[in-house]
């Protein structure tokens, strides 16, 4: 087996201590550092998507939120035509991925490559946030994948003795010292090479020279929601008009390749704090010896420590329709942005978006990134549930705990009150929280990429495994899922 991976290994320390997150998108050597095209509806503002290059993608700069999403939106792949992905069929895979501290029962598993734990350290600031979710009306919830979702908690996180677990260090790592898998870094593919309808080796760049590797039984691609499409494209699999313009033969008119791009579009609440206890000033040197030493702190922290899922008043049926992320500190940008002072940051999204985007290739080179429609709230729906993450992130703000803490609000503004300068605070400042699925669409229909064992219609011997598999967004952050996906594919394969 031959595994190929476009960036490098996970060496780097920020990857492994969990708090390190926040300085990773300084790094873009770990990151393919895409951009979207302007977005028309959020000002024609170039939105920054970061993505994982390394081994174990992104869930090696991902903030460790263990979520798997509701019951019904496996059921809801299923009734569109997704056999073997109902809701009873995923949870023995997400049950035998996880290795989880608290133990095995009706919803979780031990002994899975997939560690997860409790938060080790919390911040001041995060029982104070709970208090003040309890406070505004929405109920605690302390295992957001158990029986029910709705509620407000600290997240589980994939973590195993404080360092994080990316896949690269649950799976990876252990199956590297087998002889039957051989691992190339900085390998980057170029497409799949296609041969009578059969998937027959790849072609890839490495070190700048080009080379050919034959596939015994399969070609499985695992690029996630951009660059799997994206390769499929560069092979002569997808829109035949779009590969004709771009120079590719057309192997395969798949008009839905690069299609059905969703993604969580975020908005976030700031608020000045009036006592220094956030981590935007944190002493970096000392953070570090802690965590290098004891494996506890500051540094064990995955920065968006609590947060919820809530229903908003547009909510269509019981399920929350809105997910919130609590981060003790000012995150502005990504990160990328520091402000001045202590403050803290509620991040707000939708969790089922009606919009949908595209990519396409911008050339018929493989290191050129292709151009990304995310073409958000383009259904004015969308829209609406943003001011509503707006008003409940205001609303918990605005509680009796947060009073001896919350000073000035930044973002917003305390003068951002009526409906217009909302909606323009949302088309300023909105941005992605990095969930993008669905452009290798899975169903039973025709038009479909790929089918429910995850095979490339049209083409033999080529599976897709990752998240852009999903017909839908699943309700809530994605790395969970991806690993079950994964866990479902290597029974299919194996039994192909």
């Amino acid at each position: 087996m031959l595994l190929l991976e476009a960036g490098g290994s996970d060496w780097h320390p920020f990857v492994h201590m969990p708090a390190g997150l926040a300085k990773l998108v300084q790094y873009q050597f770990l990151n393919w550092n895409y951009e979207t095209e302007p977005e028309p509806e959020l000002m024609q503002r170039r939105l920054y998507w970061p993505r994982g290059k390394l081994l174990g993608g992104s869930s090696s700069i991902n903030a460790m939120c263990y979520i798997r999403g509701q019951h019904e939106d496996y059921d809801a792949w299923a009734a569109e035509g997704c056999r073997g992905w109902a809701w009873s069929d995923v949870l023995p895979y997400f049950k035998r991925s996880e290795d989880n501290t608290r133990g095995a029962d009706q919803w979780h598993g031990s002994g899975g490559q997939l560690a997860v734990d409790d938060l080790r350290y919390v911040n001041p600031l995060t029982p104070v946030f709970l208090e003040a979710a309890a406070a505004a009306g929405y109920p605690r919830n302390q295992d957001f994948n158990g029986a029910r979702q709705e509620g407000f908690g600290l997240y589980q996180v994939t973590q195993r003795n404080g360092q994080r677990c990316s896949t690269a260090a649950g799976y990876l790592r252990e199956a590297m010292f087998r002889g039957n898998l051989t691992v190339l870094t900085h390998a980057q593919v170029s497409k799949v090479i296609i041969d009578h309808g059969r998937a027959v080796g790849v072609e890839i760049l490495r070190g700048g020279r080009p080379e050919r590797y034959e596939a015994a039984r399969e070609v499985i691609l695992s690029g996630g929601a951009i660059n799997s499409p994206q390769l499929l494209m560069l092979s002569g699999i997808g829109p035949a008009d779009g590969l004709r313009k771009a120079g590719i033969k057309v192997r395969l008119d798949a008009p839905e390749v690069g299609r059905n791009l969703h993604d969580h579009l975020d908005i976030c609440v700031l608020r000045h704090c009036k006592q220094p206890i956030t981590y935007d000033r944190t002493n970096d040197v000392m953070l570090g010896l802690q965590y290098m030493f004891t494996r506890t702190g500051v540094g064990t922290s995955n920065i968006a420590e609590s947060g919820g899922f809530a229903r908003s008043a547009r909510a269509r049926d019981a399920r929350p329709d809105l997910q919130f992320h609590f981060v003790p500190a000012m995150l502005d940008d990504h990160g990328r942005n520091r402000l001045p002072g202590f403050g803290f940051t509620l991040h707000g999204c939708a969790l089922r978006p009606q919009s949908r985007g595209h990519l396409e290739l911008a050339s018929a080179d493989p290191m050129a990134k292709p151009r990304i429609y995310a073409n958000y709230l383009s259904e004015p729906e969308d829209l609406e549930l943003m001011l509503e993450c707006v008003r409940i992130s205001r609303e918990i703000f605005a509680s009796a705990p947060f009073l001896p803490y919350a000073d000035r609000e930044i973002t917003p503004g305390e003068g951002v009150r009526d409906r217009a300068g909302l909606i323009d605070f949302i088309r300023r400042k909105a941005e992605t929280i990095y969930h993008p699925v669905g452009t290798c669409r899975m169903g039973s229909d025709a038009t479909a990429v790929v089918d429910p064992e995850l095979r490339v219609r049209g083409v033999d011997g080529l599976r897709v495994v990752d998240a852009s598999i999903m017909p839908r967004l699943v309700s809530g952050n994605t790395n969970a899922p991806t690993v079950m996906i994964a866990e479902r594919a290597s029974d299919l394969i194996l039994a192909a």
